[in-house]
């Protein structure tokens, strides 16, 4: 990947729902002035979400998600729903299609409902509206509604300029690193390469932690973990930050200078998208699990599994090894995470890197809403090592 492509997980998702043939599709292909999605007269064309990442001005970069009809019918129509439904955790901002010549309907009203309850912010698009001949039909006017006629363009410049104003403020502000650095100071980012490292690339966290240095105007120095003491002991200036994949957390704190601050990718990034208390407090968890306890390992994305895979494999034996127990561990990657979590006594979720922040913090607020601690890759080796307490002082 390019580090000019803005990955997905960095794009705002916009989530377009509404039920069958209120025009979602025709409203997507209005407001990107493409054919990106189907569009059909027959009821339930599109069957499952469907994203696509694109540029949308006055936004930018983003990812349109295009869901199922919330009315849709029989066992696999419930099932759409449901996916439809769970599309609200990975959206930064809902637009709710009507249909203009029916008005509200109690599925419309539903989720909208839903939307308001996740704090979303939203916009309600009553479409169809060259059909519009009663003056009566219930298009009644929210805070962040529009006519609009996806057919013949009625208003759609102006759907595109009312969607851009919904996004939060805070989504354009946040920082992986640039607020810990000044301009012209040294990072080192230490990128072990072995056989779980994609050949002729750098992973996602790795990529945006460079990009994000160089907005800093700060310099990266980028070496593997076998070349790091030498590169430490030829630089002239101390460097600000060492920031290291976590796998290599043990040998890199002893060779990194105590008064040189030290952190990792992971716990960086749980600063980034989500809560660092948290997932500090659900490390410490590691201490008091007990003989027959179950630990969900979750992963956000999906990836072909090497012989000696950090989630399948490293973390067990060393979750293992740390608490001297018989434990159980259950697996989770891609999309999908349980509702139920009742079976765990914790959770250790990856970095997060190909989740945006809203699916981060709902997986999160699934496990404390359910009292089962969470923690995350880094921040758990971090504690087994010993070193979470050294890794947590760049952030005091």
């Amino acid at each position: 990947m390019s580090l000019n492509n803005t990955p997905s997980s960095e794009r705002i998702h916009i989530g377009i729902f509404g039920k069958r043939n209120a025009g979602k599709s025709s409203v997507i292909n209005a407001i990107t002035g493409q054919d990106l999605a189907i569009v059909s007269d027959i009821k339930g064309t599109t069957t499952d979400p469907v994203l696509k990442s694109m540029e949308l001005l006055p936004l930018g970069p983003v990812v349109l998600i295009d869901t199922p009809g919330l009315d849709d019918e029989g066992k696999l129509g419930t099932l759409r729903i449901k996916k439809a439904y769970q599309m609200l955790n990975k959206t930064d901002i809902a637009v709710l299609v009507v249909d203009g010549s029916i008005g509200m309907t109690e599925e419309d009203d539903r989720i909208l409902t839903r939307i308001k309850e996740k704090n979303i912010p939203y916009v309600i698009v009553f479409n169809k509206m060259d059909l519009i001949t009663d003056a009566s039909v219930n298009t009644r006017q929210e805070i962040h509604s529009l006519q609009v006629s996806a057919k013949n363009g009625y208003h759609i410049q102006a759907l595109k300029e009312l969607i851009a104003s919904q996004l939060p403020k805070e989504l354009t502000e946040k920082k992986i690193v640039g607020d810990l650095i000044a301009p012209l100071d040294f990072v080192v980012l230490v990128v072990p390469i072995d056989s779980a490292a994609p050949k002729g690339r750098l992973i996602l966290p790795q990529q945006q932690t460079i990009r994000d240095i160089l907005d800093a105007g700060a310099v990266s120095i980028v070496v593997k973990d076998t070349e790091l003491k030498d590169t430490l002991d030829k630089l002239a200036v101390k460097p600000k930050l060492v920031i290291t994949d976590s796998q290599a957390f043990g040998k890199v704190s002893k060779e990194v200078p105590r008064d040189i601050p030290l952190t990792s990718f992971s716990i960086l990034f749980a600063r980034y998208k989500g809560n660092l208390d948290t997932l500090i407090t659900g490390a410490r968890t590691l201490d008091t699990l007990e003989d027959g306890d179950t630990v969900l390992i979750s992963e956000g994305c999906t990836h072909h599994r090497q012989c000696d895979d950090i989630g399948s494999v490293k973390l067990p034996q060393w979750i293992l090894a740390h608490t001297k127990k018989e434990l159980h561990f259950s697996f989770t990657s891609g999309t999908e995470f349980p509702d139920d979590l009742s079976d765990y006594q914790l959770i250790v979720h990856c970095g997060g890197c190909m989740l945006n922040e809203r699916e981060v913090k709902y997986r999160m607020k699934c496990a404390l809403d359910q009292n089962v601690p969470i923690t995350n890759y880094g921040i758990a080796i971090a504690h087994m090592k010993g070193i979470l307490t050294r890794s947590l002082e760049p952030f005091l």
